[in-house]
């Protein structure tokens, strides 16, 4: 996308960009519907709610096929994998409900930079939503036939419960490919997508550490799940004991946990290190922290006789959210920073853009054709007339001070009036914020400004004389 593409019936303002400028101003300047410090607070916690589920969702259907697949030797896994799938629908309506809040806040904080990811990787982008259907449908038709696929069916049913469980392992990939996207401005023009866009940024590492993270948090959910007094071992599972269970699914979290411990540092290492600020390193090692933490009280439960094991449980789960917080908090610090340099250009080519607008605009009204907008005239008249004289007039103050209250304010100072239009701000809740003119120069500019005080030193002798009649 170029400003060719969205500027195609004014060829005066293209002429004054070369064709590959970027990054491209923003179209409509619309105000946010809430402050946006509300929703860099409500990023985080909304978005690792979603994970969560997702986390359980992709975590519990390959324990699903692990055990089904394993139960074929041993049968008792089987009915432990069906009571894994029983939670995995839930979790995915879950996952699905709680993901639009930060759909919705990604949307607003990041609009230019989001949507250009899933432009950039365009059909693979649009393919998420039928994969997921299709991922969901086999998941249901998965669990509700697992008593009448039995036998020389089993096969069958095993293969339906690992294609659900591929879909779900590749679509957090289709995501994890659209933020990386998104939060490397620099390479958009080498993108020709998804493929292509899988060689940019860490996705990979990043991927592996999201399902090493599935696998743990659903060991962990699953083993307060089963462990809990209210679940019915003796009637669903009698082949296993409530302690066992518990056990079997801690050493899962463990084991698993100790590959993110690789996982993460390889994450870490493979971001732009002139992006890392100590911040987000701190929040990082932090929450690395409180993982080795989680680890011990982990190993506690795992090796705890069977009448003491779940009483580190409510501990682990605490640690578990202080742990997720922290990284949460550390990545999106990290996503800031990595989009700030970018939000300033595009913040700098649209005040640039509205001014090169708006003298257009103020030239076609005074007559004058679309290419002499900024011909600069010879005079301070016509250059005001093309370039402030719709907001400015001589004795009201309509959408900006009228020239009458210029010229007092800088009377014999039109260098004042040249410094402000440069960098101008906003002291007039009544008027809107004055966009930059520092394109037009110093010359342009010191002419427009000796032709408005001696406007507005006309403006005030004439409704001085008016008022002395």
């Amino acid at each position: 996308m170029t400003l060719h593409s969205l500027l195609p019936s004014q060829p005066f303002l293209l002429s004054l960009l070369s064709p590959g400028d970027v990054p491209i101003p923003h179209d409509l300047d619309l105000p946010l519907p809430v402050p946006i410090v509300a929703l860099r607070v409500l990023i985080v916690p909304l978005f690792l709610l979603h994970i969560l589920f997702v986390n359980l969702m992709v975590g519990g259907s390959l324990l699903t096929f692990i055990c089904e697949v394993v139960g074929f030797w041993h049968p008792r896994f089987d009915r432990l994998a069906e009571r894994i799938a029983a939670t995995v629908t839930v979790n995915k309506s879950l996952a699905v409900v709680l993901g639009i809040g930060p759909l919705l806040v990604i949307n607003l904080l990041y609009t230019t930079h989001w949507y250009s990811a899933n432009a950039l990787t365009g059909h693979a982008w649009v393919l998420l939503i039928p994969l997921v259907s299709l991922a969901f449908l086999l998941a249901y038709l998965h669990k509700f036939t697992w008593d009448t696929w039995t036998g020389p069916r089993k096969w069958r049913h095993a293969a339906i419960g690992g294609a659900s469980a591929a879909l779900l392992l590749f679509i957090p990939l289709l995501f994890l490919v659209q933020v990386n996207t998104m939060l490397y401005p620099s390479v958009w023009s080498q993108v020709g997508g998804f493929f292509s866009a899988l060689q940019f940024g860490n996705v990979f590492p990043r991927y592996f550490h999201f399902l090493a993270a599935s696998l743990a948090v659903s060991g962990l959910f699953l083993a307060g799940w089963f462990g809990r007094p209210g679940f019915p071992v003796e009637a669903l599972l009698p082949e296993f004991g409530r302690a066992e269970l518990r056990r079997h699914f801690y050493r899962w979290a463990f084991w698993v946990s100790c590959v993110q411990f690789a996982f993460g540092p390889l994450v870490l290492l493979t971001l732009p290190f002139h992006i890392l600020d100590r911040t987000v390193v701190a929040w990082i090692l932090g929450a690395a922290s409180l993982a080795g933490l989680m680890l011990t009280l982990l190993w506690k439960e795992i090796k705890a006789p069977d009448t003491d094991i779940g009483r580190w449980f409510a501990g682990i789960g605490l640690l578990f959210t202080a742990v997720a917080l922290g990284m949460g908090q550390g990545r999106h610090l990290f996503r800031e920073a990595a989009l700030e340099p970018h939000r300033q250009a595009i913040a700098e080519k649209t005040v640039d853009f509205r001014a090169i607008e708006m003298a257009t605009q103020f030239s076609i009204r005074a007559g004058k054709g679309a290419g002499e907008a900024l011909t600069a005239p010879a005079t301070g008249r016509q250059l005001f007339r093309q370039t402030c004289g719709v907001c400015h007039v001589p004795d009201a103050s309509l959408t900006a001070p009228s020239l009458m209250e210029i010229a007092q304010i800088y009377q014999d100072n039109p260098a004042g009036i040249v410094t402000w239009a440069k960098a101008p701000g906003k002291k007039r809740p009544q008027f809107s914020a004055m966009p930059s003119m520092g394109h037009l120069g110093e010359e342009t500019l010191a002419k427009v400004a000796a032709y408005m005080l001696e406007e507005g030193a006309k403006a005030r002798a004439s409704k001085a004389g008016a008022s002395g009649r």
